[in-house]
């Protein structure tokens, strides 16, 4: 090795220290005042393929161009001190169209950087909140990547790649070299998915289950059962912020129908526990059979896929 690559070695083993996860709870981060968000003609659309905002000096949120697609995907990486995870890859599979893989390197040297590691051999993980395409389209991407892991696209891979015997109700632990993840089933918006919780920044992640637009609800008693889960949890761990896949609705409470490309006022991505207790408790009350239920905060779609809150298919109240 030539003298200035050991140099260079020698500079990253110095600063190589161990980030402390542990202390200080939850870690502070914020949100940006406004998520890109489409443009009205797609044609004269400016905005980056991929939105990146560093919440804190080790959590990354990202948001898919709804240029790319209407789905404008939010994706969470997470780092530790051994590897990173990034939780859902987007709905766009072309590196060609849309490179995910080229955003989440260039992020992973750059922590590296900062904090003394060697990005070549920094370890990544990719999972995904649940089996629909939107949520790991771009996850070909990262199949020639050296020190990566890529969660299985069955029911019983994802299962099985948490190690898990009890599905959904065995709550597992993942260790990103200090900085631990909780992992459980958390079905209902269909039967494969997961719920995750970081428990250095306290955000619960809860995908498509729930989150500020339409919750596609595929088993009304599965998703019941996930809700009690989460808010149970809720009332015995501390959370930070709920975060889900996606944002369908405006600042107003009205639907931005599927499949648009452009939403000038939408709310903030985070959600709190309150919003997750009323949601809870409007289920349980007024749900009483398939249609679109809103709630004041978000629409639940009980047994509707494919229906949008423009379509035939009667509100109810």
């Amino acid at each position: 090795m030539k003298l200035t690559g050991l140099l260079i070695v020698f500079a990253m083993m110095a600063l190589a220290k161990d980030v402390d996860f542990t202390s200080n709870l939850p870690a502070k981060g914020t949100f940006p005042a406004k998520w890109i968000h489409g443009s009205k003609s797609l044609l004269d659309n400016k905005d980056p393929q991929i939105q990146v905002h560093w919440y804190n000096p080790h959590t990354v949120i990202m948001r898919e161009n709804k240029a790319y697609n209407y789905e404008g995907a939010f994706m969470y990486l997470y780092f530790g001190n051994e590897r990173a995870i990034l939780l859902d890859q987007g709905s766009t599979a072309q590196p060609s169209e849309w490179n995910l893989r080229k955003v989440v390197d260039g992020l992973i040297a750059e922590w590296c950087q900062r904090n003394g590691r060697d990005a070549k051999e920094y370890k990544l993980v990719l999972a995904f909140s649940h089996l629909h395409g939107d949520h790991y389209a771009a996850q070909n991407q990262f199949l020639d990547r050296p020190y990566t892991t890529i969660m299985g696209l069955t029911h019983e891979e994802m299962v099985g790649f948490w190690g898990m015997k009890n599905y959904p109700d065995e709550r597992v632990e993942f260790d990103l070299g200090g900085r631990k993840l909780w992992v459980w089933g958390n079905p209902g918006h269909i039967d494969s998915e997961f719920a995750y919780y970081d428990t250095y920044t306290q955000i619960l992640f809860t995908g498509d289950m729930f989150y500020r637009g339409r919750c596609y609800i595929g088993n009304f008693g599965l998703w019941m059962k996930s809700m009690e889960k989460l808010v149970a949890f809720a009332a015995k761990y501390p959370v930070a912020h709920i975060v889900g896949c996606h944002i369908e609705i405006s600042a107003k409470g009205e639907d931005y129908p599927r499949g648009t490309t452009y939403q000038p006022d939408e709310p903030p991505l985070q959600m709190d526990v309150a919003m997750l207790l009323r949601t809870h408790e409007f289920a349980k009350t007024k749900v009483k059979g398939p249609g679109i239920y809103f709630t004041g905060d978000v629409y639940l779609c009980n047994q509707t896929r494919g229906k949008t809150t423009i379509d035939k298919n009667p509100y109810v109240y």
